[in-house]
């Protein structure tokens, strides 16, 4: 059985993957690096989510510590920019080059990552950020597969209701928090407004006839 190393997010972005690999005679070890995850209380909840799911499937679970002031220096002066900006392609250099220099020093050929499964990414930052790593530590490869496809999402949604996973809504980081946050509130106030456009318009035409 083939090893590689692959580096998760999170539960609901690993499952999947996870259940494929073991499928095709793939035995993944699971790497968990995610120095943006914010705050302490959100990037342990997450880390005991996928070690629950991994370890039940007698996998092991590397955990790469939070080196959250690391990644804020990493990412400094890209604050303010926007969801798959140059912030989420520094951010994913940073976790990938960390997972290539694990990937050697375990000794595995290749590595990947669930972050290529998540929609709200883009796929292609993503795999630029692999190849980069590929590239500063040339004894590993970056297996560049579109996790999205082959019927893994609709798998990802029932491995969520069965495990009972803990789901989040934004990627991790502050940065993402505060635009889902944002979001979320101008959602409510369209809504608001439409449903208040709705009910105008029922008064207005009841008060004609």
């Amino acid at each position: 059985m083939e090893q590689v190393l692959l580096h998760c997010c999170c539960a609901p972005c690993s499952a999947a993957i996870i259940e494929w690999m073991l499928a095709h005679d793939i035995r993944p070890t699971i790497y968990y690096y995610n120095p943006n995850i914010f705050p302490r209380e959100e990037y342990e909840k997450r880390k005991k989510e996928i070690t629950r799911y991994a370890e039940g499937l007698g996998l092991t679970v590397i955990d790469g510590d939070w080196e959250h002031d690391a990644w804020r220096e990493r990412v400094k002066g890209l604050e303010r920019e926007p969801e798959r900006g140059r912030r989420c392609q520094s951010c994913f250099d940073m976790r990938l080059e960390a997972a290539a220099r694990k990937c050697a020093e375990l000794g595995f050929a290749r590595f990947t990552t669930s972050l290529a499964s998540s929609r709200w990414k883009s796929l292609e930052q993503v795999d630029a950020a692999g190849r980069r790593a590929q590239e500063l530590v040339p004894s590993v490869l970056y297996w560049a597969k579109n996790w999205r496809k082959d019927g893994l999402q609709e798998r990802r949604r029932e491995l969520i209701r069965l495990n009972n996973f803990y789901n989040q809504q934004w990627c991790g980081c502050e940065f993402s928090y505060e635009a889902m946050v944002k979001w979320r509130a101008e959602k409510a106030a369209r809504e608001a407004a439409s449903a208040c456009s709705c009910d105008t318009s029922g008064v207005m035409q009841e008060k004609s006839s």
